[in-house]
């Protein structure tokens, strides 16, 4: 089974230069933990994550710190950088073990430098859960 065959189509995205709160509001009224950050061309940049976002809350020194982290920071500044990724036409298997490996919850489906999609494990348990997989 291919990747395009399980992903999610609709998946929302994050600008570089936003501030970080914004991110956080499109995660909660998501329910998602994590977002593909886009350049103002709609290239994928970067992935902005809700560890992301809590490790930088960990390391502000005080309560003005922190409040700055969500109104004056942009998600640029925290996101990780390099993400890993999949293509639709990879099997399913392949991109089970890249999370795997990497240890991480989800992969965005790119082609190019534009975002497709989205797989979590959650979609590979439920495709085995069912029986599609």
């Amino acid at each position: 089974m291919l990747v395009r065959e399980l992903m999610q189509n609709h998946v929302r995205t994050v600008s570089l230069d936003s501030p970080v709160n914004d991110a956080v509001l499109t995660m909660a009224d998501s329910h998602i933990s994590a977002l593909p950050v886009v350049d103002g061309t709609g290239r994928m940049v970067g992935v902005i994550s809700s560890t992301d976002i809590l490790t930088s809350e960990a390391e502000a020194q005080d309560a003005v710190a922190r409040e700055n982290l969500f109104e004056g920071t942009m998600v640029g500044e925290i996101m990780t950088t390099h993400p890993l990724t999949v293509s639709p036409d990879e099997d399913v298997r392949e991109a089970a073990q890249q999370m795997l490996y990497a240890d991480i919850h989800r992969l965005f489906v790119t082609e190019g430098e534009k975002v497709l999609g989205v797989i979590s494990t959650t979609d590979i348990v439920r495709a085995v859960a069912t029986g599609r997989l």
